[in-house]
């Protein structure tokens, strides 16, 4: 079994179709019946289509209930809840994203956000900075796989006291002392946070995982080795909650070229991308939480000095073995629940409950595909620059469902204004007025509807002269106004925020 990544283009992914249909038709197309898709990102648009970029698992892979494991099944929502504000806040590992495409440093921002929600969903690449874990107390940390299939419809979660986590790690013959200091990382969770572990599993043969960098810049990997892995934890099922993988990654240079490139030029985290396909596997399998860290590759970084570096990678400058984040996350991550019916459920949050989801600018995968034909809200925050070229407005939401934020201060006032039931374009200054139309009377003239003067009844328009549909006017303050095609205003910005 192994793990790989492929680019494909896909023509007319927004023709009017579902796009995720779409992009399901492709897929099927591009890897045949005996490939299960993992990840999947749209990274931009060509003259050709919009190319795709999607790690898939070969042979097919089956959940925990013996079906198919498949990233495109989709469940229609019933309703939109409004008894409580859930929101979802996602960060794509490996786009080099200026907040959390490092090491846990979307954590404010997240703290920020969970602040006017009830729960914030979350995925550990927005808060986990190697031996610094300092999620939201109302957050529900869940790995990726896992929150596109909440926003598909596809699965329910519910809050839990504690996990029973389980820890695989590896044999490292060329440094015994690593998995000494794995061990010993999870016998300090234990004494400090009082987690449940039991057991530690120590693979005597290795996971092959190796980094890699796709033509778009995104970083991503493959995955080889991976039965064992998967038959030792099918035959423990039941023994736990949750697993928390330490592994070592293989980099697709020299080991300590790449970490002197990283933490001097910068660039996106180079171990993200191979960690999601490894824990997107898991999870998908398992139907469990699921996260992982880096276990040191090199005796040769020992002895290496990296300087004082990028505050937003500090964090993991300052660890051995990156692993207590991973550990304090999993502690009471939520129970995934599969197949939800979305009925009622107060102690279950299903697709139903998601009340908005926080994304960088221009990032389009499944989970923002899947929000889009639920009809959840989409807060974009540009501040948040990243490798993705998408243009969000070309997706086909509903008048009204996509927003714009300059930075996360400005999601959290959207977010609350949502909560609030306050219009966002109700808070802009100056207000614009409202569209008037003005409808004729009609008048029967031998059967047939007229306006009086004998001719076809017709209706008058009286649009805004600042709003045209599908274009962007300043207006005297400087403030700009975005439309979509129907003419609704979409967007406010003003002063440049």
């Amino acid at each position: 079994m192994k793990v790989s990544s492929q680019q494909i283009t896909v023509r007319q992914l927004l023709n009017g179709r579902s796009p995720l249909a779409t992009l399901k038709d492709a897929a099927d197309v591009a890897f045949g019946s005996d490939v299960t898709p993992l990840r999947v990102a749209v990274t931009g648009k060509i003259r050709a289509g919009h190319t795709c970029e999607i790690e898939a698992v070969e042979p097919k892979i089956y959940g925990s209930d013996d079906t198919e494991a498949n990233v495109f099944d989709y469940r229609q929502r019933r309703l939109a809840r409004t008894n409580a504000f859930n929101a979802v806040m996602l960060i794509p590992t490996g786009v080099d994203c200026a907040i959390g495409g490092h090491a846990g440093d979307a954590t404010p921002a997240a703290r920020l956000l969970a602040s006017v929600c009830d729960q914030l969903v979350l995925h550990p690449n927005v808060v986990n900075a190697s031996d610094v874990n300092e999620q939201p107390e109302n957050s529900l940390y869940v790995e990726g796989s896992i929150i596109c299939r909440l926003l598909m419809g596809k699965v329910g979660l519910r809050k839990v006291r504690q996990n029973r986590v389980l820890l695989v790690t590896e044999d490292r013959r060329d440094a015994p002392n690593v998995v000494d200091q794995t061990i010993n990382c999870a016998e300090g969770a234990r004494a400090t946070l009082g987690m449940d572990i039991s057991d530690v599993v120590v693979l005597e043969q290795e996971l092959f995982m190796q980094t890699g960098v796709s033509d778009s810049g995104r970083v991503t990997g493959r995955v080889e080795r991976l039965g064992r892995l998967l038959d030792l934890l099918r035959d423990r099922r039941g023994t736990y909650d949750a697993v928390a993988l330490a592994t070592r990654i293989t980099p697709h240079i020299d080991t300590v070229e790449l970490h002197r490139s990283y933490f001097g030029e910068g660039g996106p985290n180079p171990w993200g991308g191979v960690e999601a396909i490894l824990t997107h596997l898991v999870s998908s399998v398992l139907d469990v939480p699921a996260a992982h860290a880096p276990t040191m590759s090199s005796e040769a970084l020992r002895t290496e000095s990296w300087g004082v570096v990028d505050p937003r990678k500090a964090a993991e400058v300052i660890s051995t073995t990156y692993l207590f984040c991973v550990l304090k996350g999993l502690n009471r991550a939520p129970q995934v629940l599969m197949n939800p019916s979305g009925v009622f459920d107060p102690s279950v949050l299903t697709a139903e409950d998601v009340s908005a989801l926080v994304i960088p600018d221009g990032c389009v995968g499944l989970p923002t595909l899947a929000a889009v034909e639920q009809g959840i809200p989409v807060v974009a925050v540009r501040s948040n620059t990243n490798l993705m070229r998408n243009d969000l407005r070309a997706l086909p939401f509903r008048a009204g469902q996509l927003h714009y934020a300059a930075n996360y201060y400005e999601a959290a006032g959207i977010l609350a204004s949502m909560k609030a039931g306050v219009a966002p374009a109700t808070l802009a200054r100056p207000m614009q007025p409202l569209r008037i139309d003005r409808v004729a009377a009609e008048v029967e003239t031998n059967g047939h509807a007229t306006n009086g003067n004998g001719k076809s009844k017709r209706s008058k328009t009286v649009n805004s002269p600042a709003v045209s549909a599908g274009a962007e006017k300043p207006n005297r303050n400087g403030s700009t106004i975005s439309a979509n095609r129907n003419g609704s205003a979409v967007l406010v910005e003003v002063g440049g925020k």
